[in-house]
């Protein structure tokens, strides 16, 4: 009689044991309600919310500019557009003076220009030009103006060559993307990422932004519209995105350590059975 109570006993810790693991996952769930984006929009009313104004990033030391200037002349365009390749974390073309020309227009072309300590990039024929602190379109604004002392109607084009966002964490694809847009959001980047996994905290996505000699850190929730209104809905260049990991991450990643230590409970209640029986 005492060997079967003791039997119902060590069974029903046998049962315990196999399944506190499973009630452990299952608490550790990622609740709906934190998945998906813009929670806060109604499902049956159309709704709108004012975004944030995009403000153009502004050029810094060590960026690298694509410029490309072409006018009615050939040959003064290949003079002008010295094609160069520097090497960031991938290559970036210069461009090629290749190809049959079907008429006296200049194939465009352009060159990359890295921003100095000083501020100033190095254009043949306009020399020195002080950069930093201008917009894209400014710069070209200047050159273009520069350019009609020597050529009739100029046409210049300047773009980030290395406008790179990072992104890092609880995403599909993390990694770095160099962008030819410069109206780049939050979003734009995590779809390039492959959008956040289900362990990535969509409530708490972290921001890192350089900011003169600082790092400029902000937090943006993406459960909520408000996410288009913020001032960092755009991205500069440089900017760093991580998502973090949920609770439940941390669960996924120790089930295969507490399915072991399920086991060898299971396996040690199952030879104290045994043994008591012996006895």
């Amino acid at each position: 009689m005492l060997n079967v109570s003791f039997m119902k006993t060590s069974t029903n810790k046998l049962v315990l044991l196999l399944i506190i693991p499973y009630c452990v996952t299952l608490f550790s769930c990622v609740g709906y309600k934190k998945i998906p984006y813009f929670m806060d929009v109604s499902d049956t009313v159309n709704t709108s919310q004012k975004i944030q104004a995009f403000i153009e990033p502004i050029i810094q030391y060590d960026d690298i500019l694509s410029i490309s200037i072409n006018t009615l002349d050939l040959q003064s365009n290949n003079a002008i557009n010295m094609p160069t390749a520097i090497s960031t974390s991938g290559t970036i073309g210069s461009g090629s003076n290749g190809g049959a020309l079907s008429s006296n227009l200049a194939i465009p072309t352009s060159s990359s220009y890295r921003v100095t300590k000083a501020g100033e990039i190095d254009i043949p024929l306009l020399g020195k030009m002080l950069v930093s602190g201008l917009t894209t379109n400014q710069l070209k604004d200047s050159i273009q103006k520069k350019l009609t002392v020597y050529y009739k109607a100029p046409t210049v084009d300047v773009r980030f060559a290395n406008f790179r966002v990072t992104v890092i964490g609880e995403v599909s694809r993390p990694g770095a993307f160099t962008i030819p847009n410069e109206k780049f959001t939050v979003l734009d980047a995590l779809g390039l990422s492959g959008d956040l996994t289900i362990f990535g905290r969509r409530e708490n996505i972290l921001l890192i932004r350089d900011s003169a000699d600082n790092k400029q850190m902000v937090r943006l929730n993406l459960n909520s519209k408000q996410v288009l209104s913020s001032p960092y809905f755009y991205l500069k260049q440089n900017d760093v995105l991580y998502v973090e990991p949920t609770v439940a991450k941390i669960a996924n990643l120790d089930a295969v350590q507490n399915r072991y230590i399920t086991i060898a409970s299971a396996i040690i209640s199952v030879l104290i059975i045994i043994i008591s029986r012996i006895k």
